[in-house]
């Protein structure tokens, strides 16, 4: 395909960018992450079917276009890093990049070796280039996957970390190839100097964009908008400069100015975050279908069955063993450590960075480096989006790993004490509070907690109301809870909302709203209660957690359905047996007689061990 007029280039990039919104609308609708639509737009509207798009559709300028891109969408993630949130999951997010990143490479470089039969320098620059996951993959999943924080926050700080190291070391790499360096002390040479002069760049400009936001009169007017501009003009000049000091530098400066300013105290920071979303989604639609069409399949073809050795042991093999062993003593459960092995697509920057190079490789006389290096890289890409992102959803369902949200609004005593109790049984809770010490408090403990105003419908939003099954209301304001409640009803439509109430007389005004309350003076009056008559009972109670457990599940097995307690308490794992059965609104002691019926929800009691095994014999489609 010739290049493109001016005519004809605005309409193509038009075309390019409704058909992604298009693809982001069927995401949404689909509940599939948008990079699948996105690839398969491209490959339909590439020269394999329609001929749409090109190599020669955007001239020389593609590189320009793909560089600048790139620097938009890893601006986007890294502004969107919180440190605070690190704390949730320190010790595997850097292991991830550190040790995992190293396991990837070396790996992935084996395999390709031996696989495809190619010499160890073009190897290892196609196991750089797969190192990276990207933000461009793991965002759109985890819009669809709300999996628990501690996981999204890995997963996101190797995708953005990993995209900026992957894309120098390959470049190191590549001019190692092309001036034929090898020895170790010049490539590790290389690699500092584009990262320090990133580093350095995206420093700098920081610090000038944070210097202007705060104290540059932006014009009162129009001060938002000249915010948000002035961000975007700042990604792009620190990719633009660093660029010119070393190339592939440039990602390192947008990371490090993005990480920066999205972790300062800067003003607009609400409608700086909006607009770079959207300016990214554009973006990000029109560079994943413009090198998805440049792909010819005849690249992948040429690679037989070496190509599909190296996809499926880099998804199924390389991956989940540097997972397993970057997460190994930390808190994430089996079923999460699995989903994080199975879900890690690649992304813009092997697609991008691969192409660029294909182009020098051929530049340079290098036809079969070329071709090697773009189809291996593309075979992963299509195989691990199409499969890991396409069932990222059904693989979480499976493994078990989308936890019901609980939104906690107050991190005082109470609030804490509920938050480490629920999450110690695997609960996703997300804490809400305004003041300043008390979120640190909490944050100290280990905790997810949001800073902000809980009676704001925006901070309830931000924290994960939408997707919240309970919202708990724990502050010692009745006016506050009610008012929570009222807005978590009205806005969020959670399963349940429960609330604290402090004057007891206030309780009806609770449940005329269907509010779950509970008194605080009438539950200290039941807990003195309960340890003057049923002392056993609340000693017991008070290791539930650790020791014992209490949990109820709806009975789908067709081992218990028609069956009577006593035919079913033998199948039982020991220490744990049937405490109460509810049916129709009705709630009964049962006897041994008792026969069990489909939908009927049970209550367990006993070892938490015990529990856990008993709740996934009685519904084995949440196992």
């Amino acid at each position: 395909m010739m290049a493109a007029g001016g005519g004809n280039l605005i309409t193509l990039v038009a075309a390019l960018i409704g058909v992604g919104v298009v693809a982001q609308i069927l995401s949404d609708r689909f509940r599939i992450p948008s990079v699948v639509f996105l690839l398969a737009s491209g490959v339909i509207l590439g020269p394999e079917v329609l001929g749409v798009v090109g190599p020669d559709s955007f001239g020389n300028a593609l590189s320009a276009i793909v560089g600048l891109s790139v620097a938009i969408i890893v601006f986007e993630g890294s502004f969107h890093l919180r440190i605070g949130r690190l704390r949730e999951a320190p010790a595997a997010t850097f292991k991830l990049v550190t040790l995992g990143a190293a396991i990837a490479l070396v790996g992935t470089t084996v395999v390709v070796h031996y696989a495809l039969e190619t010499g160890w320098m073009v190897a290892a620059l196609i196991g750089a280039l797969l190192v990276a996951t990207g933000p461009t993959v793991i965002a759109p999943i985890l819009e669809v996957v709300p999996v628990r924080n501690r996981v999204g926050t890995a997963l996101e700080t190797e995708g953005i970390v990993n995209d900026v190291t992957a894309a120098i070391l390959a470049v190191v790499i590549f001019e190692a190839i092309i001036q034929d360096v090898r020895a170790p002390g010049e490539l590790f040479v290389l690699f500092t100097q584009r990262l320090g002069s990133g580093i350095i760049v995206g420093l700098a400009v920081a610090a000038v964009v944070f210097y202007a936001l705060r104290y540059v009169d932006l014009s009162p007017g129009n001060a938002p908008q000249n915010a948000r501009l002035l961000v975007l003009g700042g990604a792009l000049v620190a990719h633009g400069a660093a660029e010119v000091i070393a190339t592939e530098a440039g990602i390192a400066a947008v990371a490090t100015a993005g990480i920066l300013l999205g972790n300062t105290d800067v003003p607009y920071e609400e409608e700086i975050t909006d607009f770079k979303g959207d300016v990214t989604l554009i973006v990000l639609s029109f560079v994943f279908i413009t090198l998805a069409a440049l792909l010819q399949f005849e690249y992948l073809l040429a690679l037989g069955v070496g190509g599909l050795i190296v996809a499926a042991l880099v998804a199924l093999v390389i991956r989940p063993l540097l997972v397993f062993i970057s997460t190994q003593g930390d808190r994430f459960t089996r079923g999460e450590r699995l989903f994080m092995s199975f879900v890690g697509p690649r992304g813009i920057i092997p697609a991008s960075v691969a192409t660029l190079f294909a182009v020098e490789f051929r530049a340079q006389g290098m036809p079969e480096a070329a071709s090697m290096l773009v189809g291996t890289v593309f075979l992963v890409i299509f195989l691990t989006v199409a499969l890991e992102a396409g069932f990222a959803r059904q693989i979480a369902e499976f493994l078990d790993v989308i936890p019901m949200r609980v939104i906690i609004i107050g991190a005082g005593n109470v609030g804490r004490t509920l938050a480490r109790r629920l999450e110690g049984r695997g609960e996703n809770v997300v804490l809400i509070e305004r003041d300043v010490n008390t979120v640190e408090k909490a944050r100290n403990e280990g905790l997810t907690v949001h800073h902000g105003d809980g009676t704001d419908t925006e901070v309830l939003r931000s924290a994960g109301a939408e997707n919240a099954k309970i919202v708990a209301t724990t502050t010692g304001d009745d006016d506050v809870n009610l008012l929570v409640a009222q807005l978590a009803d009205s806005k969020f439509s959670p399963e349940t909302i429960l609330a604290r109430v402090n004057n007891p007389d206030n309780v009806d005004a609770f449940e005329d709203l269907g509010v779950r309350a509970i008194s605080s003076t009438e539950a200290t009056a039941m807990a003195f209660d309960d340890y003057i008559e049923r002392p056993a009972l609340v000693n017991w109670m008070g290791e539930i957690g650790h020791e014992g457990e209490v949990q109820e599940i709806d009975v789908t097995s067709e081992e218990l359905v028609g069956k009577t307690v006593a035919d079913v308490g033998p199948k039982l794992p020991s220490r744990c047996l049937i405490a109460l059965v509810s049916r129709n609104g009705e709630t009964r002691v049962p006897d041994s007689d008792f026969v069990l019926e489909r939908g009927d929800r049970i209550t367990f009691i006993g070892n938490a061990e015990s529990v856990a095994d008993a709740l996934t014999f009685a519904h084995p489609d949440e196992s």
